[in-house]
């Protein structure tokens, strides 16, 4: 089986395993998406949540974030690390919002890449989204490990990772196949001790079977020999 018929296959299993797979990050409105998705840098969407609820009700509108002073701001996203710089992020993009796109989150990947702060990364995550636009691939550490255990990719850098997987995955599930691989990596496809034996998609998975040998996760010389990804 060719790399671009398992990727086909993947794509009609995943949504059979993961039907309600989303972003889990809380949000109301492209704004809140976009602090949320800023605040998740290294860190558990989980505890982003459990951060933003009170963030939102003090900060609705982009002027209330450039307008924040960074030390109340930072008192409320302590918790979820490195605060000083995502605090920032927050404040530069949305003195570059109001300032440069009426108050309104842009929904062009060259508008929102443009943003003090914000990165391609994050940027896919609030177009596909808030604006439901499959512009790229989210690669976050989930989608990073699995495209290489299902050597989809011989990258390492994040940029070049999403490069070979939209050269293979229609563009029509390119948000859904974050949310895919994230839901899997989350529940199943585990960093240390992937559940390979009640793994969804195992047959599927070129590493399933040396996992289950050798028991752990080790890292595989094999990824580095990974096809190339035939462009349509």
């Amino acid at each position: 089986m060719t790399t671009r018929e398992r990727v086909d296959q993947l794509v009609q299993a995943f949504p059979k395993v993961y039907p309600d797979a989303h972003c889990e990050l809380d949000f109301r409105n492209p704004l809140e998406l976009l602090v949320a998705t800023i605040l998740s840098a290294q860190c558990t969407d989980k505890r982003v949540n459990l951060v933003t609820p009170a963030l939102f009700a003090k900060y609705r509108l982009a002027k209330d974030y450039a307008n924040a002073t960074p030390a109340a701001l930072e008192k409320m996203i302590r918790s979820t690390g490195f605060f000083r710089s995502k605090t920032r992020s927050i404040r530069g993009a949305a003195a570059a919002i109001v300032a440069e796109h009426g108050g309104r989150v842009p929904d062009t990947m060259e508008k929102l890449h443009g943003l003090p702060g914000v990165g391609r990364k994050t940027a896919n995550v609030v177009l596909g989204n808030a604006f439901r636009k499959d512009e790229g691939i989210v690669v976050d550490t989930h989608v990073s490990r699995l495209s290489h255990r299902l050597r989809l990719t011989r990258q390492t850098d994040p940029e070049k990772i999403e490069r070979d997987l939209m050269k293979m995955v229609p563009r029509q599930h390119w948000t859904n196949w974050s949310h895919w691989l994230i839901w899997h990596g989350r529940r199943r496809c585990f960093a240390k001790r992937p559940d390979c034996h009640h793994c969804e998609i195992f047959q599927l998975c070129p590493s399933g079977k040396l996992f289950v040998r050798s028991g752990e996760a080790r890292p595989l010389e094999s990824a580095s020999l990974a096809p190339r990804a035939r462009p349509h």
